[in-house]
């Protein structure tokens, strides 16, 4: 094979050219060099993430100093500034909690009526659906309100201003009962920040002494506060699973529902992870982001907006990951003030009813979840906790277990679940769980 100014050889040869060009710019195809000038990367592919890790050290450096400091004044100041915050405490104040959640419920019936909606027990009915526990294989706790956050869509409501937090007497006997439950595979511990309660670390050391998997459900800027410093190689240390919030790849995005400064304190928790192993393939260290809607929309396609975030986050700021789960926003607490406010309670409950998805059920969390609340007593899922909707009894009467009223997480297979308006939001598109789309 010949060419114009210089020869090439096939059949085994070796590809080589003669040009014009000066000598540092001849290479050999195979064997003496390079085929173009940067066509150098070493196949010491180890040494690639140690590169990584360095630049990330440098970068987190330069950010931590930014950053330095408490998140709470800041949120503080959010909630004070916040119509929506400020509405919600008046509220509160006036109707107590009890009153204000039953009329957070009534509005939801009232948006369902006017679409000729039956109830969500009712439109499962019709499918030939009624939903019951399989059997407990995750023990989930909220083990307190108390944040350094003050998200505007948070279904728990949580803040700096809140106290309730999980008792040592209710930590130790849901240790008690993790150790009698073969079942369970799984301790998912949530908050508020979970890690600011006094009771995280027995909490996590106990469930990794059983041999079940721990998740940290964490919201990356409790990482860089003070008093915090080990935090994240305590996490590290007990192969802790972190399962963290982050609404958006952008700024503006997270700090317009989470708070002013949410955004870059996250990033920095992120690259503090990712320095101890987190993310990173064959660490065994798993980290998970959490995506939620800013508004009254279902959620992206899950995979399809996992490559999003890797890429952006990756290319952006040199982090990585595990998975990303997507979950819709549940019309209720802030979210459905804020719903209710812009008039747009009715159409949002339209939209979950619309794209309710049969495919979603098997996956749904309440047949194989318990949630226990801070004070101890036990719901179908997080978000009945929340609205104090208790668990089913003989006969669909309604009644209120606590840890203390069970030999057994056992006990609770086979009963049917409790569901209400606000189950639609776990049912539409490709669903919705602590542990992202169901279908």
């Amino acid at each position: 094979l010949k060419a114009t100014g210089g020869a090439a050889f096939a059949g085994g040869a070796r590809l080589w050219y003669r040009s014009s060009a000066p000598p540092a710019m001849m290479r050999w195809a195979a064997g003496g060099g390079p085929v173009t000038p940067d066509f150098t990367t070493s196949v010491n592919v180890h040494e690639h993430s140690i590169s990584l890790r360095e630049k990330r050290k440098t970068r987190l450096q330069e950010m931590s100093a930014r950053t330095k400091g408490s998140l709470i004044p800041s949120s503080m100041q959010h909630i004070e500034e916040d119509e929506e915050h400020r509405t919600t405490a008046e509220n509160l104040r006036k109707m107590g909690q009890t009153r204000l959640t039953l009329e957070e419920r009534k509005k939801r019936r009232r948006a369902l009526d006017a679409l000729g909606v039956p109830s969500f027990h009712e439109f499962l009915k019709g499918q030939g659906v009624e939903l019951e526990k399989r059997g407990i294989e995750v023990l989930q706790l909220n083990i307190g309100l108390y944040c350094n956050q003050a998200c505007n869509h948070c279904h728990v409501e949580s803040s700096p201003k809140r106290t309730e937090t999980m008792s040592a007497e209710v930590a130790d006997r849901c240790i008690e009962l993790l150790r009698s439950a073969p079942s369970v595979h799984t301790l998912d511990i949530t908050g508020g920040a979970p890690e600011l309660n006094p009771e995280f670390k027995k909490l996590v050391a106990a469930g990794r002494e059983l041999g079940v998997e721990v998740i940290d459900r964490c919201n990356l800027t409790v990482l860089s506060e003070p008093g915090q410093d080990g935090l994240a190689q305590f996490l590290a240390d007990n192969r802790v699973r972190v399962v963290a919030s982050l609404p958006c790849y952008s700024e503006k995005n997270v700090d317009t529902q989470r708070g002013s400064g949410v955004f870059e304190k996250s990033i920095e928790g992120l690259m503090q992870l990712n320095q101890l192993g987190y993310g990173v393939e064959g660490s065994g260290l798993t980290l998970d982001l959490v995506y939620n809607p800013l508004g009254a929309f279902l959620p992206p396609e899950q995979s399809a907006l996992e490559q999003t975030y890797k890429q952006r986050l990756a290319d952006d700021y040199g982090i990585v990951f595990n998975n990303l789960f997507t979950l819709s926003n549940m019309p209720i607490k802030r979210f459905a003030d804020f719903l209710h406010k812009r008039n747009e309670l009715k159409d949002y409950m339209d939209l979950l009813v619309r794209n309710f998805n049969l495919g979603t059920v098997p996956g749904l969390m309440c047949t194989n979840l318990v949630s226990v609340g801070w004070e101890g007593e036990m719901f179908d899922c997080d978000f009945n906790q929340q609205l104090a909707v208790p668990h089913v009894g003989a006969g669909r009467s309604a009644v209120k277990p606590t840890v203390f009223d069970v030999d057994s997480l056992e006990e609770l297979k086979g009963i049917k679940v409790a569901v209400d308006e606000h189950c639609f939001g776990c049912t539409a598109g490709n669903g919705s769980s602590c542990q992202g789309a169901t279908a």
